[in-house]
Formats: structure tokens, C-alpha cells, sequence
């Protein structure tokens, strides 16, 4: 099976930053009902100090993810980031899971997977239980779906797990790794 592609070295322009900056903060002002008790400029220090996490961050809202914080781990310190749009990220949606889908389709096939553009953004997929969460924060996904993480025992058997939210209720349902949709994306995590 092929590898993900790593996250390249990539920096921001001072202008990008700014404009990146500028783009969380205003962000996080607006919705403060998803990180209550947590400051900006501890924030924005902690996001300072990892450039690398910005270039994430700027690809996340490249492709319009929408990121915000989320929490934070009280063990590490950690900012926690989700991607935040109402919709999954367009810029991410018609892609089946993982390479290995990716690569045992014949014809038809879509321009990349889940797995491989997280990878390649220096990002997580989301896990059932963190879309489970995000949920609590809003209502995400009443009109796409997101590809979630899938346990190895469902992706050995050639499944992929997907969630979104209908009825005013999250589900979890299950589909071939290789199959993918315009309307389903994949939502992403990242800790700085």
C-alpha cells in the first residue's frame, strides 16, 4: 500500500500570515460559545511559536474548512482546532478514504482521498467521537457528509465510516473506502 504524502515545508508570506491571523481571531471572537474560558493571545503566542501548524491551519482554510479552536488538552497545553464550516470543506469533497481505495479503483476515479490530503495538510481526520463533539457546537453537516477515521478492523474489510447530521441527530454510517460523493468531504483536527 502507498504511503500518504507528507506534509511539506511550507511557510506563509508575513501578508498570508496576517491575513491568516486576522482571519482566526475575528473567528474566534465570533463564536466564543466553542472555547469558553480560553484567550486569543494565548492563542495566537502559542501559534507564533509553530509556523508549521499556520501552514496547516492556511490549507485548512484554503480549502474552506473554516477552523476554530475548540479546547484545549489540560494535559499538554494544546490548542485544539477544528475545521468549523457548516458544510464540509468544499475544497475537500469528492474523495474516496484512503490511497489504498484510491488505488484499487479502475475507472472513475476521484482526485484523491481523505487520508492522503489530511496527511499532505499536516492534519487529522476527525474521529467519530471529536465529530460527535463538534456537534455539540453546532449543527455541522445538515446537507453534506464528512468522512470520519475508521476503525482498522472496518477498513480491513474494505468499509469507511462517514457521519453527518439529519433529524436535528448525528449518525454514523459505513460505505466502500472507495467510494466518494459530492457531497461528502472529510473534516479535519489539529493541536498546536
Amino acid at each position: 500500500m502507498a504511503q500518504p504524502a507528507r506534509t511539506k515545508k511550507r511557510e506563509l508570506s508575513s501578508e498570508q500570515r496576517a491575513e491568516l491571523l486576522r482571519a482566526l481571531r475575528a473567528r474566534f471572537e465570533r463564536n466564543m460559545n466553542r472555547h469558553k474560558g480560553l484567550e486569543w493571545a494565548e492563542v495566537e503566542a502559542k501559534l507564533e511559536a509553530h509556523p508549521e501548524k499556520l501552514a496547516s491551519l492556511h490549507e485548512m482554510e484554503r480549502t474552506g474548512g473554516e477552523p476554530d479552536v475548540v479546547g484545549q488538552d489540560k494535559k499538554t497545553g494544546e490548542y485544539i482546532f477544528h475545521d468549523c464550516s457548516a458544510e464540509s470543506p468544499k475544497g475537500r469533497r469528492s474523495v474516496c478514504y484512503d490511497r489504498e481505495a484510491l488505488d484499487a479503483r479502475k475507472e472513475a476515479k476521484p482526485k484523491d482521498s481523505a487520508t492522503n490530503m489530511a496527511a499532505a495538510m499536516g492534519i487529522e481526520l476527525l474521529t467519530e467521537e471529536q465529530y460527535r463533539e463538534l456537534q455539540k457546537l453546532g449543527n455541522f453537516d445538515t446537507k453534506t457528509s464528512s468522512w470520519v477515521k475508521t476503525p482498522s478492523n472496518i477498513r480491513k474489510l474494505g468499509g469507511a465510516l462517514f457521519c453527518d447530521r439529519r433529524f436535528d441527530t448525528v449518525f454514523v454510517y459505513h460505505n466502500g473506502a472507495e467510494s466518494y460523493y459530492a457531497a461528502r468531504g472529510f473534516r479535519g483536527s489539529l493541536r498546536v
